[in-house]
């Protein structure tokens, strides 16, 4: 555990890659309990245990250890804005002895979930009093499911592809799937000789960039074909050796939340196809709102099912009876794959369509479509190019349509986390309502650092009242929101939801008298409903 904590805290003393990459692979190739090293992985790229102690418990045993109320245990809390770096600042450091190994905590921790709260504060006081500070502050990360570290996964693919002397690609894959270090061993999860026994692994997905207009001018129509940009969950569908799979782009498994594509098994062919899965009905997509609450149910009855029905659009094939094809040209994979969806006459299966385009300004026309289309925008693919892995510029491009805007006034702000503890950099934003300002969306990214420690000053001098962490502030303070989309929200105070709202500029020339309505975010749902 000691290692491991010292390896983060290296980490985060450097911004370099290289570096990153090099102490990572300097840790795997130095450790040498295989379980820790599996460990390692898995936490670094995501397939942390969910949480088996609430903050509850953790804010009022560290309270009590230290021998403080529990307001003065919150008001550190609230300046240093991260729970587990405060409970390991507030606690008096004993004698730690023999450091334990990391796979050893994490089982125990995990094996926390059928524990009660007493023998859950026991444990945690114990492994306090044994740890020295910096492994608390890991310990308390891991206890609480928000374990997260500043490593992008492809650092972690090049460590790898350093210790075992593999392709990058080939690492890539390996570390997909349902693997758990629990029940995998590291000669399993690594193992080149052959193909895998897992026959759910998914392949790693191909991320675009989006297009920038000093792009456009590269497009050749002759070179480039175009989809829409269809606006679901992304996932990989596969179909082996009789059996479903179906993964979303964050490498979850989501088949029994969708069991209507089980009904592929009984198509002749092996596939993995690339796609999205659509709420879909009366041959056009719902809102993506429809579909959410699909995802928010585990095995969804038949009557969400008739009223949300899914759809999956395929636009690649990665695999076909067991061959890889994605080295193959996207113009032979794409014939591939028109075979398989001809052969497979599916009512949950559909082939994204490509369009036609003969020059730059048709394929603009086309953009400009695509809510008519209820598409985000289109996608781009050079024919000649391979499917790669993780996000590559190149051979694919996303061109999405603007986003909405609106002017709104900053009603409460929230101190962040981390490094931005100590400023306000989650906002709460509003519109007029008549006479009145109503919530409808919150914000935490778009500013710049001196924007936050401008809008900080100003909420300190302009709070109203505080709930904790949360100040409300007076209605001086006008930003621009961009945001995707806009549904219908019966669960909201403001009767709408927006997607992925974020801060586009702060529009100091505007007073809050001249900010939006509520019947101005309206109009724009009603155009996108009629559209």
């Amino acid at each position: 555990m000691k290692r491991f904590s010292s390896l983060l805290i290296d980490i985060d003393q450097t911004t370099s890659t290289s570096a990153k990459t090099d102490l990572i692979a300097q840790y795997l190739n130095e450790e040498s309990n295989e379980k820790n090293r599996l460990w390692t992985i898995a936490l670094f790229i995501g397939k942390r245990p969910p949480r088996t102690v609430n903050t509850t418990l953790l804010r009022m045993s560290c309270a009590a250890e230290a021998g403080i109320p529990l307001w003065l245990f919150e008001q550190n809390y609230h300046i240093i804005g991260d729970l587990a770096e405060t409970i390991s600042l507030i606690l008096p450091i004993g004698d730690p002895g023999h450091s334990r190994e990391l796979y050893e905590w994490m089982e125990d921790i995990m094996a926390l979930k059928n524990a009660n709260e007493e023998q859950k504060r026991i444990f945690i006081t114990n492994a306090w009093k044994s740890l020295d500070r910096q492994s608390i502050w890991v310990f308390n990360k891991l206890v609480t499911g928000g374990f997260r570290v500043g490593v992008a996964k492809n650092i972690i693919i090049k460590a790898l592809s350093m210790v075992t002397q593999q392709d990058i690609t080939k690492i890539a894959y390996h570390l997909t799937g349902n693997w758990t270090p629990l029940k995998t061993t590291w000669s399993e999860l690594f193992n080149f000789s052959g193909i895998t026994s897992d026959h759910s692994k998914p392949f790693p997905f191909y991320l675009a960039h989006a297009l920038s207009e000093e792009s456009i001018s590269d497009i050749n129509p002759e070179h480039w074909a175009a989809e829409w940009k269809w606006d679901g969950i992304r996932g990989q569908l596969i179909k082996r050796n009789g059996e479903v799979f179906l993964w979303s782009r964050g490498e979850e498994l989501i088949t029994d939340k969708f069991p209507e594509f089980l009904s592929l098994s009984n198509l002749q062919d092996d596939f993995v196809l690339d796609g999205e899965i659509i709420a879909w009905k009366l041959d056009k997509p719902m809102d993506f709102q429809k579909l959410q609450t699909r995802i928010g149910r585990k095995s969804p009855g038949k009557k969400i099912m008739s009223e949300i029905p899914v759809k999956f659009i395929a636009y690649d094939l990665l695999e076909i009876n067991g061959m890889d094809i994605r080295l193959k040209q996207f113009e032979e994979r794409r014939i591939l794959l028109e075979n398989i969806y001809a052969a497979s006459a599916s009512e949950v299966l559909k082939l994204s369509p490509l369009i036609n385009f003969i020059s730059i300004g048709e394929l603009k026309d086309k953009r400009n479509e695509s809510k008519l289309n209820h598409t985000e925008g289109l996608m781009l693919k050079r024919k000649s190019g391979i499917y790669h892995s993780g996000r590559k510029t190149g051979d694919m491009w996303k061109w999405k349509m603007d986003p909405f805007t609106i002017d709104a006034v900053l009603i409460y702000a929230q101190r962040g986390h981390g490094r931005r503890a100590n400023l306000f950099s989650d906002f709460t934003f509003a519109l007029w309502d008549n006479d009145r300002l109503l919530p409808f969306a919150k914000a935490y990214t778009g500013l710049s650092d001196s924007e936050m420690k401008e809008i900080t000053a100003f909420v300190r001098n302009n709070t109203i009242e505080t709930f904790g962490p949360v100040c409300s502030v007076q209605p001086k303070l006008v930003f621009e929101l961009a945001f995707e989309g806009i549904s219908i929200s019966p669960r909201h105070k403001s009767g709408i939801s927006v997607r992925f709202p974020r801060i586009s500029r702060w529009r100091k020339d505007k007073t809050p008298e001249n900010a939006d309505t509520l019947a101005n975010i309206k109009r724009l749902l009603s155009d996108s409903e009629l559209e």
